[in-house]
């Protein structure tokens, strides 16, 4: 049995493209206590571009975290600065993305070749906010497997200032593979991070990749101080609807079900379309997965992404894609 901890780290992990601030408000419905991280931003996005598109945010989020994408360590401390000023719970450095565009960027995880370059920037950070400074990274890069490298990164980085390390047990393979790639082929080492856990038992040390059911994260739990969730998070929301009372001890929520909790989405499409001019298919798309494995779920899910629907108020189309078929058809037809 998981013992039950107010300061247990259960987040969604970022996902560039898919967390964005829609993401996080869906998500939030499902969960009041995992964490939220929002898709990897750069640097020289915000210091160069709009940083209201890339760091608005909902009061409904929290806690939520900005992940930032970056090596100069002046560049990160300002931005970490933005994201206090924009009201985050934590700031997250990058150092964990294998792509050829991260890597030409100089961030990522060849920056765990770097450690020191890491910890100046994050003892930057640190010194710039009052919030946490967190680091997300592989347990090594290439084909190398040797222990004593994620070893002593954890070690020089936490010298910095930080004291939460979230680890993807999977290396990250800089030439050869696609993203796509570097999450599947490269094998899950656990038992590495665990032995950080021993190594740094003074740490928080959160386990990132393959994790799939609560069994599976439980069993991660009893050794480690969180769990940081993907892909099958993404796919199959309603995992999340668990999370609080497997987790973190809350009582189950009953009143929650998959119909409120796409009414509870309906009001917020009107109020981003009031609000910001945004359209709700930009919403609508990570909803896909609400009812993943009930009778109906691929027709919901059709209606949601048929793009001859954009024209219609999000409660019409939820309408539709509620509708018997044979009363859904001139709808859909018109």
């Amino acid at each position: 049995m998981v013992e039950k901890n107010q300061a247990l780290h259960i987040s969604v992990a970022p996902m560039l493209d898919w967390t964005d601030r829609h993401c996080r408000y869906f998500h939030r419905q499902l969960s009041q206590r995992a964490r939220l991280y929002t898709e990897m931003v750069t640097t020289g996005a915000l210091l160069h571009g709009d940083v209201a598109r890339h760091l608005r945010l909902d009061e409904a989020e929290h806690p939520v975290a900005l992940q930032l994408g970056g090596s100069e360590p002046a560049d990160l401390a300002h931005c970490a600065r933005l994201g206090e000023q924009w009201g985050y719970d934590e700031i997250n450095l990058n150092c964990g993305c294998p792509s050829e565009r991260v890597q030409r960027g100089a961030f990522g995880a060849c920056l765990m070749a770097e450690p020191q370059l890491v910890a100046d920037g994050v003892k930057a950070m640190v010194d710039a906010v009052g919030i946490p400074v967190t680091v997300k990274h592989r347990i090594g890069i290439d084909r190398g497997e040797d222990y004593g490298f994620v070893r002593d990164f954890v070690g020089t980085v936490s010298e910095a200032g930080c004291s939460t390390f979230i680890v993807h047990a999977r290396n990250a393979w800089l030439k050869g593979l696609s993203p796509k790639e570097n999450r599947d082929i490269p094998p899950l080492r656990y038992e590495l991070v665990h032995r950080l856990k021993r190594d740094f038992p003074q740490l928080a040390i959160v386990i990132n990749g393959g994790l799939k059911t609560t069994a599976q994260v439980g069993e991660q739990l009893e050794l480690l101080d969180g769990a940081m969730l993907g892909r099958e998070a993404y796919h199959n929301p309603w995992w999340l609807a668990e999370w609080d009372s497997a987790f973190f001890g809350m009582p189950t929520d009953s009143v929650r079900t998959r119909e409120s909790v796409e009414e509870a989405m309906l009001r917020y499409m009107e109020r981003e379309a009031r609000t910001h001019g945004t359209h709700w298919h930009a919403i609508a798309r990570h909803m896909m997965g609400l009812r993943h494995g009930l009778p109906g779920a691929r027709r919901w899910r059709q209606v949601w992404s048929d793009h001859r629907m954009k024209a219609l108020p999000p409660a019409e189309v939820a309408a539709i894609a509620h509708a018997p078929v044979s009363s859904a058809e001139p709808a859909h037809a018109a």
